[in-house]
């Protein structure tokens, strides 16, 4: 460690060595003044090795109840092999939970039609979902799908099962292929509620579109997820 190297920083080293060895995902960390006596430090210095801290995904905080160690480490989303938040949480030991937020139908609008490459004013299902693991608020997700391919899907169904699901097992539509993309971004205020985290908070954006095996789009969603609860890893391999 260079003799010169910011006094924040070499608490960030600390606390991320005692974070990997001696803690687990959700413990709560001493308080701003607890770090600032054991470390002899300022609340200033303290604040800002805990601000790194969160953005590099290993702490998160919660208002009003303090900060906590994130379980990013433990949680990795393959982009190549899952796209199905259900199931993928399933796989990790979480209990999966979605509530349904609103469910309503509406008309493409030209800001749409640019996602879902369809005409202005054709219906679609607006969903809006709060997808949740083991109580924890996770991901905000908007999703559209056209009306036309799933005309008796009713909001009562939609908390049954998982909504692949619902498109395999009562609408005869298999998936071929999902794509997503994604990039970081900050939270909007109403996100920032939703997912319980503190406003201007890291988030990433994540764009998913789902093709039928006659290659028509049948769902868009947009989603916000906690940056501090979500890493993605995708293993490239030679073909």
């Amino acid at each position: 460690m260079t003799t010169n190297k910011p006094l924040y920083l070499k608490m960030v080293d600390t606390l991320e060595l005692a974070i990997r060895d001696s803690m687990s995902p959700h413990d709560k960390l001493p308080s701003e003044r607890e770090l600032s006596e054991t470390f002899d430090v300022s609340r200033i210095t303290v604040r800002q090795a805990l601000k790194e801290l969160e953005a590099r995904g290993f702490i998160y905080k919660k208002q009003g109840k303090g900060t906590f160690v994130s379980s990013i480490e433990n949680v990795k989303t393959d982009l190549s092999s899952a796209y199905s938040f259900t199931e993928q949480m399933k796989k990790l030991g979480k209990k999966p939970e979605t509530r349904i937020l609103s469910f309503e139908k509406v008309q493409v609008t030209p800001y749409l039609a640019t996602y879902l490459n369809m005409e202005l004013g054709t219906e679609v299902f607006e969903l809006e979902r709060l997808r949740l693991a083991d109580g924890l608020p996770l991901m905000f997700e908007r999703t559209y799908m056209p009306a036309e391919l799933f005309k008796d899907l009713s909001k009562e169904e939609l908390p049954r099962k998982p909504l692949y699901d619902i498109f395999a097992q009562d609408f005869n539509q298999t998936i071929r292929v999902a794509e997503e993309e994604f990039s970081a971004s900050i939270a909007l205020d109403y996100e920032a509620d939703l997912l319980d985290i503190k406003k201007g908070s890291a988030v990433l954006q994540i764009a998913r579109r789902t093709y039928n095996d006659k290659n028509m789009l049948i769902e868009f969603t947009l989603s916000t997820a906690r940056a501090d609860q979500f890493r993605y890893h995708i293993t490239h391999q030679p073909s």
